[in-house]
């Protein structure tokens, strides 16, 4: 059963009550929530992820809700808790539903040690993932965002988890965050993308997120081979540019992007050594999506025209 199937009045009481339990990609979360607009959040963003049973297993007990006391009154602020910890901050009211998506973020990166975490979105097409990553405000997101609506398959926005046992990504198909102009930007080259409501003057600036496709959740149980490493970087009024990067700069800029590599010791060296070693590593530039999609497009079919750097 989809979340969709749960009428506005019931997801909200579950929500409030903390049985709302659901899964992503291979974490079991019970979400808690009293604020209706968290719960007009997550009714459409998570529409088409699945239920679960209050009594199985749960990986996270994530809730965020309003202060108490005097704040209830005075500038209210949400804050977001996990098992009695609160690793953030209080944030204004009207800022928890996307604080729900960064406590999620968190939630992954301090807990999922069994991954190599990789601060990147994954895309597939072909049988064949496109690792992206990149710092904030590269463009990433808005290019994921641009991709998925392309026909690729969204394995990740922001976290990218890699099994060290078999080397491949494991899917993570949650709400792709996107900020500022980038929401326009989305909303005009994929009008039928679904979109939460736009929040402004976060620590981000103003942040949506947009519903990742119906066809991503479905195969969020379904793992995908590393097929190149695409180091994006949006650049107003430039023509696109892509040059192959030495393997070896490649995997070292990559390891700059990594969350826990260094826990995972010689294992973790070997299984992404392995991984990028029959893979393409590529810099990016773009400015026009229209353009971006017609490199990958070119990528997915092994015609795409590339520029050598020198090692």
């Amino acid at each position: 059963m989809k979340l969709a199937a749960l009428p506005p009045a019931e997801l909200q009481a579950r929500l409030s009550s903390g049985r709302l339990c659901l899964r992503t990609g291979p974490f079991a979360l019970r979400l808690r929530s009293r604020l209706p607009h968290v719960a007009e959040a997550v009714g459409l963003l998570y529409a088409d992820h699945p239920l679960l049973d209050e009594g199985g297993f749960l990986d996270f007990h994530p809730r965020v809700d309003a202060q108490p006391g005097l704040r209830r009154w005075l500038r209210p602020q949400a804050q977001f808790e996990l098992d009695g910890h609160r690793p953030f901050s209080p944030m204004a009211l009207a800022q928890a539903a996307p604080m729900l998506e960064w406590g999620l973020n968190w939630c992954v990166t301090e807990h999922a040690h069994q991954y190599i975490v990789i601060h990147a979105a994954v895309v597939e097409r072909g049988g064949r993932a496109a690792l992206l990553p990149a710092p904030p405000g590269s463009g990433k997101s808005t290019l994921c965002a641009a991709l998925v609506n392309r026909g690729w398959r969204l394995l990740s926005d922001e976290l990218a988890l890699i099994d060290p046992a078999r080397g491949l990504f494991q899917p993570l198909a949650r709400p792709v965050s996107l900020k500022n102009r980038s929401i326009e930007v989305i909303r005009s080259f994929a009008p039928e993308a679904r979109f939460s409501a736009v929040v402004h003057d976060t620590l981000k600036g103003s942040v949506a997120h947009m519903k990742p496709p119906a066809e991503s959740v479905r195969r969020d149980q379904e793992p995908a081979r590393l097929g190149w490493i695409v180091f994006p970087r949006y650049q107003a009024g430039a023509p696109l540019q892509a040059r192959a990067l030495p393997r070896a700069r490649g995997f070292m800029q990559l390891l700059e992007h990594a969350f826990n590599y260094h826990l995972h010791g010689s294992r973790g060296f070997e299984c992404l050594a392995d991984m990028v070693a029959p893979a393409q590593a590529l810099d990016f530039s773009y400015s026009q999506l229209d353009e971006a999609m017609h490199f990958f497009e070119g990528l997915a079919a092994d015609q795409a025209r590339l520029e050598p750097v020198a090692a």
